[in-house]
């Protein structure tokens, strides 16, 4: 991993630079006779292609950027998305290792030279690698096959430096992203990965939903064995990553994995207080008997009441079409800010098809559905969008709705089709209540 502010800001600079530089290219190609599509579809795939390449090598910040916006590709239609899906869903569970050496040097630091004795056996080939640290199989002294997370060494300096270097070039990804600004995307981001580096943390929040969710017949958390500030060691659990299942999966492994993970996302704060809040598929995989295993709990929100209240009843406001009480409502929880003169039909109109899913008994999610989303609040001229320009996102409910939106995004990539209306009635305060 880079760690010299310098040369990371070197290479994120690479990305608008090669992209203006192949569009010039891309201009001369078109003058010596070339069709417009295939200069374009060309540019797009050597852009996707430097894009994986510089994330994926810096790891840090800008890997963890990388797999934020990889979640919203179902948002982005079709004919441009093509070239970029494949490079930003490499990011949700690969990256260029570390070497062995340093591997064990971290390991020595962190568990003590006699650290080799503590395991019976240890893969030094990396299993899965991630934006601040990598995986490796091993066999613990007491015969449990388990996970070894090792953080990469100057992941901490490299975080901060990424991420304002990215606001910088904030613009540039926007299209990944429709319908959702990417500067408070990447701040916080920042905010969750400073908590992210200390894996004693990490643990101690996998080990409260390790406890919710003990024997549950649908949702599996690894157990910890040992942690450690840059070390995490839990129980191995073999799955079909969600990665996988979006590519190529069964109608049933589809549907299933819809269903249970928004199960989990909405079951979790009443359960364990906490909600998991890193919502991309290389964190997420489904097990030989049909359970959700959950892993990577270094980002989360804590809710010790539970999902807010107001969320579930500005739902079954907008379902009910009651404009004027929903806005009060939006108004109260600061949605909208002192002194904004909004007309209620058109806040209506413009969060009533979010509420779509809640809506119907059975709702399948698709790419069509978040892309005309995508359309609808990002379209300059449209009352959407001028609407949604005019709201505000309290802090507190912040990381709330990136969760949100970023399951949603796994959803209809994994185009999945379930009741979401149930699970909403069951788990999400206020959506159920009777006036």
């Amino acid at each position: 991993m880079p760690r010299k502010t310098a040369a990371r800001t070197a290479r994120l600079a690479s990305i608008p630079l090669g992209v203006a530089g192949r569009a010039v290219g891309g201009w001369g190609k078109r003058l010596a006779g070339q069709s417009a599509e295939a200069v374009s579809a060309e540019l797009s795939a050597r852009t996707a292609e430097q894009l994986f390449a510089v994330l994926g090598q810096l790891k840090g910040g800008a890997m963890k950027f990388g797999q934020a916006l990889s979640v919203f590709e179902a948002a982005v239609p079709d004919e441009l998305a093509e070239p970029y899906r494949e490079a930003l869903t490499k990011l949700q569970a690969a990256a260029p290792p570390m070497s062995a050496q340093t591997t064990h040097r971290v390991l020595a630091q962190q568990l003590g030279r006699g650290w080799a004795t503590r395991f019976s056996e240890f893969s030094d080939t990396p299993a899965a690698a991630a934006s601040i640290g990598q995986v490796h199989r091993a066999v613990w002294h007491d015969g449990r096959v388990v996970a070894v997370k090792v953080q990469y060494p100057g992941a901490d300096e490299a975080l901060l430096s990424d991420l304002r270097q990215l606001q910088r070039f904030s613009r540039l990804f926007q299209p990944f992203a429709p319908g959702m600004e990417i500067k408070p995307l990447l701040q916080e981001l920042t905010d969750r990965m400073v908590e992210e580096l200390d894996y004693r943390a990490e643990a101690e929040n996998q080990r409260a939903f390790a406890k919710a969710f003990a024997g549950d017949p649908e949702v599996l958390v690894p157990r910890v064995v040992a942690s450690a500030p840059k070390v995490t060691i839990t129980e191995w659990v073999d799955g079909r990553p969600l990665a996988s299942i979006i590519r190529d999966g069964t109608r049933e492994e589809r549907d299933t994995a819809g269903r249970l993970l928004s199960e989990f996302h909405f079951s979790s704060p009443a359960r364990a207080g906490l909600l998991h809040s890193d919502p991309h598929p290389g964190n997420f995989m489904l097990t030989a008997d049909g359970r959700l295993c959950v892993i990577d709990f270094g980002a989360v929100a804590r809710l010790p009441e539970g999902l807010p209240r107001p969320l579930g009843a500005m739902t079954r406001l907008s379902l009910q079409g009651r404009s004027a009480e929903l806005m009060e409502l939006m108004r109260d929880e600061g949605f909208i800010r002192e002194g904004m003169r909004l007309d209620p039909d058109h806040v209506l109109a413009y969060l009533a098809p979010f509420a779509e899913p809640a809506s119907v008994e059975t709702f399948h999610f698709t790419r069509a559905w978040m892309q005309r989303q995508a359309e609808r609040v990002g379209d300059l001229r449209g009352q959407d969008f001028k609407t949604g320009r005019s709201l505000n996102l309290p802090p507190q409910y912040l990381l709330v709705q990136r969760v949100t939106a970023g399951a949603t995004g796994i959803l209809c990539q994994l185009d999945a089709q379930f009741s979401m209306r149930a699970i909403i009635s069951r788990w999400q305060p206020g959506f159920a209540d009777e006036d």
